[in-house]
């Protein structure tokens, strides 16, 4: 019988097409030409190990952008290739696992000869599909190579209750049963996502929320390398890495997980949020969407930068937020994109010239924290309360590390003769250009701030050390429901 083919040239044409179309010029087309060519094939993990190395090697990190993780999860990632484990990474949510995982497919090589029209990625020289070993056996050195791109060498699945042994492993597939196979034939079985990742990294999100019996049949295909579909027994001898997160506490021999899959992995790497405020302000400054505003430029204050990522770390200390939930770093990535976006509105309102967030838009960030934080309190409809003294606690942290007291003691003094200020969201930037030429003191504080730059950022500055003085108990604060305030002296 002739098996049927894709197209992939003729014997002498190395012009070939890989999996998704698109040529693929000067590549062997056939096993032959693969053959003379002197390509040899390795198993996954050693080719990981290798790229790995040559990156290693020349200075590159192997997780292009991950901050904080150089002196702790990076290395354990690097020994854990080269001594070709499969790895599971535990922590909570929010501390890059997936993002480390996919980036483990840019370790593989850009391009991979298969066995033309295999769905498991049928090595050339090694065939293990039924598919491929009866086709190499038919055409010998003219059996057709095609060349897989690595990004298609990567499987994922976020484990769920639901998730099936069809879903990894394969199913019969009642339509080649109906065009007159066996059931026992193994031609009839339609692969799931383990096999199709042969030759390639498959990963688990959230490892242990797979049913018992779902963790024994992947550590069956995984450490036996046979599989049973409806009782058939099929010999699949798999080269495939794999790599899983999943949550500390569940991932126990007396949580979630049964103990000889535990043990299939051979480097557990813990995660971690950032260490300190700089490099959690880092990633918010890489990872925040560039929001721009109608050509506007937009600048965010170093103490309000600040303020955002102190939010996120008196979060994960804070008794009234459930720890075990975590407090993701996408806390303050979107905190961060938020405040930007009540400034921008601010400007488009009031036609400024510039977007420079302030204090007053901190309330909207109500709405972009109280759906990434837990909050666990004995008094119910304290969740808003809980969330403004985190907010209140982060600028007074801010504050007190940037502000001196000979600058308080010089501001203060401004207000001894009953001053008053307004500030607000629909206040605009001249009215604080006007404030500072009256209050030479306060001007002079804006300055040490750094907000002499513009109207905007001056305006930022003003409400910054305002609201900071009455965090402190050095003025009176008369707030209003609309973000509006009324700062006077305590006296």
């Amino acid at each position: 019988m002739t098996l049927p083919i894709p197209h992939s040239g003729a014997r002498g044409d190395c012009s070939v097409v890989h999996r998704y179309g698109g040529p693929v010029p000067s590549r062997p087309a056939t096993i032959g030409q693969l053959r003379d060519s002197g390509w040899r094939s390795v198993p996954v993990k050693q080719e990981v190990r290798r790229n790995a190395m040559a990156r290693i090697a020349a200075g590159r990190p192997l997780v292009e952008g991950l901050l904080g993780y150089d002196a702790t999860v990076l290395p354990q990632l690097e020994n854990a290739l080269l001594a070709g484990h499969d790895v599971i990474f535990l922590g909570e949510r929010g501390q890059g696992k997936t993002r480390i995982i996919r980036s483990l497919v840019g370790l593989l090589d850009e391009w991979l000869p298969v066995v033309a029209g295999s769905e498991i990625n049928d090595d050339p020289f090694a065939p293990v599909s039924r598919y491929a070993r009866d086709l190499v056996a038919e055409r010998g050195d003219d059996t057709p190579v095609e060349w897989v791109q690595r990004d298609a060498r990567y499987g994922e699945k976020l484990a769920t209750p639901d998730t099936s042994i069809a879903d990894l492993i394969g199913e019969v597939d009642p339509i080649k049963v109906a065009e007159g196979r066996y059931l026992a034939d193994e031609s009839t079985l339609h692969y799931g996502l383990v096999p199709r990742t042969n030759r390639g990294i498959f990963a688990i999100n959230e490892l242990p929320d797979l049913a018992e019996r779902i963790q024994v049949g992947l550590l069956n295909v995984l450490e036996e390398r046979d599989v049973q579909v409806r009782g058939y027994k099929v010999r699949l001898p798999l080269d495939v890495m794999l790599v899983a997160s999943a949550n500390p506490e569940d991932y126990t021999n007396r949580g979630r997980i049964i103990t000889p899959l535990k043990d299939r992995f051979g480097a557990q790497i813990r995660t971690h949020y950032p260490g300190d405020v700089d490099t959690e302000m880092a990633i918010a400054d890489q990872e925040a969407l560039p929001l721009g505003v109608d050509g506007r430029p937009v600048r965010v204050p170093d103490e309000l930068a600040e303020v955002v990522a102190t939010v996120s770390h008196l979060a994960r200390s804070s008794p009234h937020v459930n720890q075990r939930s975590g407090v993701s770093v996408r806390l303050t990535v979107a905190n961060r994109e938020t405040l930007v976006a009540n400034a921008a509105r601010r400007a488009l309102r009031l036609d400024e010239a510039e977007v420079v967030p302030r204090v007053s838009d901190l309330g909207a960030l109500a709405a972009s924290t109280t759906g990434k934080i837990e909050i666990e309190t004995l008094d119910e409809g304290r969740d808003q309360a809980v969330v403004d003294d985190l907010f209140s606690a982060a600028v007074l942290t801010v504050f007190r590390s940037r502000v001196d007291a000979a600058t308080v003691r010089e501001v203060l003094a401004a207000f001894d003769d009953g001053r008053v200020v307004h500030t607000g969201d629909d206040v605009a930037s001249s009215a604080y250009i006007e404030l500072l030429a009256e209050v030479p003191a306060l001007g002079r504080a804006v300055a040490g701030l750094g907000g002499g730059e513009s109207p905007g950022r001056a305006a930022s500055a003003v409400e910054f050390l305002l609201e900071g003085l009455h965090l402190s108990k050095r003025l009176n604060k008369d707030a209003a429901g609309d973000g509006r305030a009324l700062y006077r002296s305590r006296r």
